[in-house]
């Protein structure tokens, strides 16, 4: 199957997806969010994941996200639980794919002290707003994620896609947007902004898969 195909499809999926949202239309959330996630999750096998050590990698991380994101439908804690659990694994298996394909060792050393700053200022920004039991899942996630986004980074230092960069700091600053939703203030253009450039991310993502 071309790979456009399944991209434009998982586009128009989020298209829905937004105008459920901003009519509060549950069932169409419901129904366009696990649509959307399906999406990329064809691209990457359209893409060839099935062929190699970095594509089934990558598979896993967006099989693991496709799981997050049903979680993340429903607004109870036990869900949301649940939810960060799946994208915290989806970040490890993101973070094989990016060793598997190979990464510089000096940028990955590089990218961890950069990144330990905003990772600290992030960290600050929420801990305030966090009830007493999230605060040791959500460190234990922003110190993934970061890991994950240093690997991106060393991985195209190694030659790799720029591509692999740009979709985990997409994922990065996506998950801002879910974390301000869901622990500062609950209000739509959270996710007018973080929902597109999440799904771009995971699509960018599984693109790099066909090299």
């Amino acid at each position: 199957m071309p790979l456009v195909v399944p991209v434009v499809a998982t586009v128009l999926a989020v298209a829905l997806l937004l105008v459920a949202d901003a009519r509060d239309h549950e069932l169409g959330m419901r129904v366009a969010k696990p649509l959307a996630s399906t999406g990329f999750l064809v691209v990457a096998v359209s893409a060839g994941a099935l062929e190699g050590g970095y594509g089934r990698a990558v598979l896993a991380a967006l099989a693991l996200s496709w799981v997050g994101d049903v979680c993340l439908l429903s607004r109870r804690q036990a869900w949301f639980m649940g939810g960060l659990v799946a994208f915290l694994l989806g970040h490890v298996a993101f973070g094989v794919a990016f060793l598997v394909q190979g990464v510089a060792l000096p940028w990955l050393a590089g990218g961890l002290l950069v990144l330990a700053g905003p990772a600290q200022r992030v960290r600050g920004w929420l801990r305030p707003h966090l009830p007493a039991a999230m605060r040791g899942p959500v460190d234990a996630y922003v110190v993934v994620i970061t890991a994950m986004v240093a690997l991106a980074l060393a991985c195209t230092a190694a030659g790799g896609s720029p591509w692999i960069a740009v979709g985990a700091i997409a994922f990065y600053l996506s998950d801002l947007a879910v974390a301000r939703d869901r622990f500062v203030r609950r209000e739509l253009r959270n996710r007018a902004w973080g929902v597109p450039l999440y799904y771009g991310a995971q699509l960018v993502l599984a693109c790099t898969i066909a090299g």
